[in-house]
């Protein structure tokens, strides 16, 4: 099964290095582009120091059009497993074995590791973002009619049929949460698994506490215009 790693990264050269090599002391014949989402530090050349393939955007996309370019690179080289993983240091490679194992039994087409699916001792963010990850969590559950604990959670592992929708369309403004959507609306195959958070390894996250509110605002709108929008069809089958 040829597997890749699709890693977005945005001024992240003091976590980058640390995430590739843990990536490499989870699997070493693992591939793994880093999408350079516009930094403006050194992000790109300390990923290829550590031996990653680099993708760098020109400018700034945001998340969501720099995971859809590492789905694009893995659907168009051929890649059969898919796992992403955020350039921060959050997530941690040495869960992506409990992530993987649904998606290569061949039970799921995705499966995303979830913070809140069972208790755990990790890393807890506020109050007050852990209270719009519930909101966000009920108002998923009721447009997938699935029980969905982690709307937010970047850390996923997918197969050819789920690259191949994610790299012909895949939502730019509130990607993860969106694209559950749009999971459910193909007919994927979708699970979580329980893992833990870490606190960022470097940096500093892009929400701030006084854009939360406006946050939530407009990735509820964002949720249900996605629920009616038109169907993608995978590149697959274009």
């Amino acid at each position: 099964m040829k597997r890749i790693a699709i890693v977005p990264a945005l001024n992240e050269e003091g976590s980058i290095g640390i995430v590739l090599d843990e990536l490499r002391a989870f699997d070493a014949q693992l591939d793994v582009v880093v999408v350079d989402d516009g930094s403006i530090d050194r992000t790109a050349d300390v990923a290829r120091a550590h031996g990653a393939h680099v993708l760098r955007l020109p400018f700034n996309l945001g998340i969501g059009g720099s995971v859809q370019t590492g789905f694009r690179y893995a659907h168009e080289n051929g890649y059969d497993l898919a796992v992403r993983v955020d350039g921060d240091g959050q997530h941690d490679p040495g869960q992506l074995g409990a992530v993987i194992e649904p998606v290569v039994r061949g039970d799921v087409d995705i499966c995303v590791g979830s913070r809140w699916l069972e208790s755990s001792d990790g890393y807890r963010s506020s109050a007050s973002r852990r209270a719009g990850i519930r909101i966000l969590a009920t108002t998923v559950s009721m447009l997938t009619h699935q029980r969905i604990t982690d709307p937010t959670s970047g850390f996923q592992a997918l197969n050819r049929k789920a690259i191949a929708l994610f790299a012909a369309d895949y939502p730019h403004d509130y990607p993860e949460v969106e694209a559950l959507v749009m999971v459910s609306r193909h007919k994927l195959r979708l699970q979580e698994v329980p893992v833990a958070m870490r606190p960022r390894a470097a940096g500093r996250s892009s929400i701030r506490a006084l854009s939360s509110v406006y946050y939530m605002v407009k990735v509820m709108l964002a949720l249900f215009v996605g629920a009616f929008r038109r169907d993608i069809v995978p590149l697959d089958h274009a």
